[in-house]
Formats: C-alpha cells, structure tokens, sequence
C-alpha cells in the first residue's frame, strides 16, 4: 500500500498547471538533524518534498520548470558512493532518482551552485516556501544576488517571489482515493493501538509503560514511528495539553488521557481516549467524560460538503456550554456564557484541525473572511475536551483533577462524513467492558 510513481507526477502536474508562465519552483529536502554526538534522529523527509516526488533522502532539492524542453522535473540530490552506502545504506544516485521518482534529469547535489542560477536567470516569478530554512533561504539570495551582479552583461533575475505554500497546500488539503487508504490504515492501527492500552493498564503502572504499549502496536503494524510525541497523562496530568512527561505512576481511581497516533508511509492518524486506570469510572468522570463524548458525537454531526469549518467547533461549545451549566460547573445564562467565551476555563481549544501528511495539516481554515466550506476528500480531527485543573478551589473536590479529551480522525465524503478511527472504544459502557475482561 503505497502512492504510486503516476500519482506523484498527477501531483507535480496539478501544481504546474496553477503556476504563472515563465516561473520555476524549488523545494529542498528536510535536512538530517542531530540528536547528539555522532548520532542523529532518524531521517524524516519534508512533507512537501515528500508529496511532489517520494523520494526519501536528505540532501536533495526539487525543481520544476513547466514548458522547459529538456524536462520539467529536475532533481539534485547525492550520486552514488559506495563508501558511504557500506556505511549508510544505499542511495538512489542520478540514474534512480530518474528510473524510480520519476525525474527528467538530475545533477549532483554539489553542483547546484554551477546549475541552478541558470535556471532561475530569466523567470519571472519564483514559486519557494520562505523562512522555513535560514541556510537556504541565504543560498537562494546569493544566487539571485549573482544574477544581479551580471546586469551590465544582460542577465534578468527573476522577477518575484510568490509563496509556494499557498498554491501547494491547498492541493495538499483534498486527498486522494490512494492517500485516503493509507490514513484509514493508519487510523486502523492507532485504533488498535488505543485497545492494547486499555487492556494492558492497571494501578501501579507507570505511564510511560502504556507508551510502549503504543509503540509496540505501532512498530510491529509496520507504522515504524508515531506521528508526534504522545501523551500519556494520569490524574491531573491529563489537565495538560501537551504533556510529554509520561514518568507517573498511575494510582487507582484516576483516569489516564492518551493522546497517540502512528504515522503510516507519511501519513497521520491522531486519536485520543480517556478511560479509568482501574476499569471503572467514578460518578464524576463519567458525567464529564459523557458530556465530553455528547459534544464529539454533535460537532461529527455537522461535518458534510457545505458545511463550514467552524460548524463542529461551535457544536462542541454549545454543547459543553450547556452541560456544564447542567452540572453546576458554569453560573449563567448559556448563550450569555457561550458570548463572553466562560467555558474556556475548561474548554480552552478548538475542536480539531487538519490531518494528513502533517499530523497538524496544511491549509487554511478562512478563506477571505469566511470560514472555509467543507469538500469531500478533506480530512480533520474532532477532539473537543474538558480539563478541570486540580487547583481549582471554585469547583467542587469531587471535580478537581478531571481531564477528558475524545478525539477521532474524520474524513469528509460526498455522502457526510466517515469516521476512520472508530474501532477504539469510546463509550463508557464499552471501555469498562473491554477493561473488565482484560483485568
């Protein structure tokens, strides 16, 4: 299960066609980073990179240059050594990256400088992501800075720059029937992830032991890393957001949140459960943890082609809003408490965002003033929470400490919508069920 070499060159196509005549586009790989002395993290290509050609080296960069007669897609990347392959592993050279991605023509990596003001040298508009890399962005200004140095002798350097990300993302955003099969796979493995968890958990573990749990799932699927760095948060570590800790020992009558996803031949999948350390939620979660679910299942409800962005996340409010008034938790009127934002106290993100590629996609969530208008093959997170800080002294002792966040992977059809990572339990009933066999 992968994207094929004719999807990649649809896509390179597709971007093509949106560009001004007489442009060139360039796109450098992600660089290998250093974790410490001697070693480094393990390579991950850029997602932009990744999406116009799949070729997964560092040390290469993308150039397209529609109508050029010896070939629109070029590709500068590292030729062949065999020294450095006996200790590295292999690499695709000149002559693969043109047989395998796809590319017209390539040159050596350490040739650009020679080759490639040449290539911008008359353009009239550059399409480059500015300011993700300070290096390159300096190596793209010198070479236009050579260029300009040769006016007296008739060199034209390009005529602007205009910001590749806003053309690409928005191709970016609506996914292919191949890109869709591979997040339902990683949707799959997550979810069973998540269940392996739930059935390995119990008081006195600590909670980076669930994370190997998690990655077992992951690794052993094929899924080699997660897509971000999980959470796992017991107690009132799951009151914060980004917990990364994951060093406590779990104690019975807590809940823990696990916010985990695996990444799936570059895609990503993003869910989070919260369920009982021992199986069985007490009164008080299982009123928060139910309202929570209750606001998830009405933003899913408003998630269908002409439907806007917002729809769910203004659901999610109204019904927490709601609940919490319910629950003495909120004093108010609820649309006066939905209007001055009081429910941020407890609720203080936004429903989701965009999946794909990037564990946060890309694409823009207004377009103008309005908030963007849902399409089929968009896909996003819905994941609304409720955090109950352990010092907060104005509610009751029973709620002090409660953390809840549910969060499913959505993809938008022609039909409505479809949940790709529901085989994770998520209803009470369900949850203490599958923990009451495995304990």
């Amino acid at each position: 299960m992968h994207i094929s070499k004719a999807e990649f060159t649809r896509r390179r196509k597709n971007l093509m066609a949106r560009m001004e005549p007489n442009s060139i586009v360039i796109v450098p790989s992600a660089r290998e980073a250093q974790r410490s002395r001697d070693t480094e993290y393990p390579f991950r290509q850029d997602s932009d990179f990744h999406y116009l050609c799949g070729f997964d080296e560092p040390e290469a960069v993308l150039v397209l240059v529609p109508g050029r007669k010896h070939g629109q897609f070029l590709m500068f990347c590292r030729d062949k050594d065999s020294t450095m392959e006996l200790w590295h592993g292999s690499r695709a050279g000149l002559e693969g990256v043109c047989e395998k991605y796809g590319a017209d023509d390539s040159f050596p990596i350490s040739d650009i400088d020679d080759i490639l003001p040449g290539l911008l040298e008359g353009r009239e508009r550059v399409y480059y992501s500015m300011g993700r890399s300070t290096d390159f962005d300096q190596q793209i200004m010198s070479w236009i800075n050579r260029i300009r140095s040769q006016l007296s002798s008739g060199a034209i350097p390009p005529g602007e720059f205009t910001d590749l990300d806003h053309v690409l993302h928005d191709l970016r955003l609506i996914k292919s029937a191949a890109e869709l099969r591979l997040m339902r796979r990683a949707g799959e493995i997550t979810a069973a992830a998540h269940i392996r968890a739930m059935k390995k958990c119990e008081p006195g573990l600590y909670e980076y032991q669930l994370e190997a749990e998690l990655q077992h799932e992951f690794t052993y699927a094929g899924a080699r890393y997660p897509a971000y760095s999980s959470i796992v948060g017991s107690g009132k570590n799951a009151c914060t957001m980004h917990y990364l800790a994951n060093s406590d020992r779990m104690k019975d009558g807590e809940l823990v949140l696990i916010d985990a996803g695996c990444e799936y031949e570059y895609y990503a999948s993003d869910v989070t459960r919260t369920f009982p350390v021992n199986g069985r939620f007490t009164r008080h979660q299982r009123a928060i943890y139910e309202l929570v679910l209750k606001a998830q299942l009405a933003a899913i409800g408003e998630i269908a082609p002409g439907k806007h962005w917002n729809q769910a996340h203004e659901a999610t409010v109204d019904v927490i809003t709601r609940g919490l008034v319910e629950l003495g938790l909120l004093k108010g009127r609820v649309s006066s408490l939905i209007k001055k934002e009081a429910y941020r106290e407890f609720y203080m993100h936004r429903a989701g965002h965009w999946l794909g590629l990037d564990v946060h996609d890309v694409g823009d969530y207004r377009v103008g003033d309005e908030w963007r208008v849902l399409e089929a093959g968009m896909a996003m997170t819905v994941e609304p929470g409720i955090y109950i800080s352990a010092d907060n002294k104005s509610v009751d002792k029973g709620w002090r400490g409660i953390g809840v966040r549910i969060e499913d992977d959505v993809l938008v059809t022609a039909q409505g919508c479809e949940v790709i990572t529901s085989k994770a339990p998520k209803t009470v009933d369900e949850i203490e069920r599958l923990m009451a066999v495995s304990q």
